[in-house]
């Protein structure tokens, strides 16, 4: 697009790639404000592009300062949102790659939107531009982006990849491509792509249940694609790969952390670079509960003596409302009235 508006004012090639970098590494958010250009041609550009493509509406920090969630508005007026966590040494991005998601997971409020469309590939690396904005006056960088956010990104495979080399371009904002994680709830030919992809990329899948009978009921798709056919994609990834692969698992006290899940998920995860992470549910309303930090701390013991590898990360988005899709919905909502 850069390309094609520079050339179309009968502009060199090296214009655009100056325009490229001041808005990838430079951070600019206006023309006016790329100062290698000759006014001209600043002025022309801004009458043909807009050099971000959302605009941030709302932005929420945590009481620790250790998280912030910002919601942004596209250019047609839809809500999407993005959180960055900055543990100590850390920064990582949480991007949407979609506007709602049709996967509907019986526990997350993004699935209350529908899908109203996918995302582009700018949409998404403006999602992290901002959070880089957001790091510069503290001098810090974004160390890690994760497509966990909003949406299924297998479901909009093209264009996820496609931010995903934009975010790893050398000559743009030049993250390690092993410092960018794709999660998907299950889509088996987005897993099987996903294997042969060049870039070093990691694969993480939500799982949330170790059996067919629970996951139906809290993974829609899981009817499409059940977990045999999800672990066999699976095993292939990691053959192909030799990376590790992070299945994330969201606890709700109760329903997925009984004795017959533990047993389910020994039989499934007991495999060489499999690592299941556990996070405590962010409740969005509904009929399902955060885990006290004694049950977590109980599961993860009861999964650990089975043999299965696993971590709890925690959340620190709780009181920003930080679970995907709650502050879109509450958008939707407010607009709706």
């Amino acid at each position: 697009m850069i390309e094609e508006a520079v050339a179309s004012l009968g502009e060199p090639p090296f214009r655009a790639r100056q325009v490229y970098e001041a808005i990838t590494r430079g951070l600019v958010t206006d023309f006016s404000a790329i100062s290698t250009l000759p006014v001209r041609l600043r002025k022309a550009l801004a009458a043909r592009l807009q050099p971000v493509t959302i605009e941030e509406v709302e932005t929420r920090v945590t009481r620790r300062g250790d998280a912030r969630k910002t919601l942004f508005v596209t250019a047609d007026g839809q809500p999407v949102e993005a959180v960055l966590m900055t543990p100590p040494r850390r920064a990582t991005v949480c991007v949407s790659s979609q506007i709602g998601c049709a996967v509907g997971c019986a526990f997350c409020a993004s699935g209350r939107l529908g899908l109203r469309r996918d995302l582009s590939a700018e949409e998404m690396v403006d999602q992290v531009l901002a959070a880089q904005r957001a790091l510069k006056p503290e001098g810090r960088h974004v160390t890690n982006v994760v497509f966990m956010g909003m949406g299924e990104p297998f479901h909009n495979y093209d264009e996820t990849l496609r931010a995903c080399r934009l975010l790893n371009d050398p000559a743009g904002f030049g993250l390690a491509a092993r410092a960018i994680s794709v999660s998907t709830a299950g889509v088996v030919p987005g897993i099987e792509r996903f294997a042969r992809e060049p870039l070093q990329l990691n694969l993480a899948v939500s799982l949330h249940a170790g059996t067919d009978v629970l996951r139906d009921r809290l993974v829609p798709l899981n009817r499409r694609y059940p977990l045999d056919a999800v672990f066999t994609a699976c095993e292939r990834y990691v053959a192909r790969t030799r990376r590790k692969l992070l299945f994330e698992y969201v606890v709700l006290e109760g329903v997925n952390d009984t004795a017959e899940q533990v047993e389910a998920l020994a039989r499934r995860l007991r495999r060489p670079l499999f690592h299941l992470n556990l996070i405590a549910y962010n409740e969005t309303g509904g009929p399902f509960r955060r885990p006290r930090p004694g049950a977590l701390s109980a599961f993860r013991g009861r999964l650990e003596a089975a043999g299965v590898r696993c971590t709890v990360r925690r959340s620190p988005g709780d009181d920003i409302k930080a679970a995907c899709g709650q502050l879109a919905l509450r958008s939707v909502r407010a607009a709706a009235q």
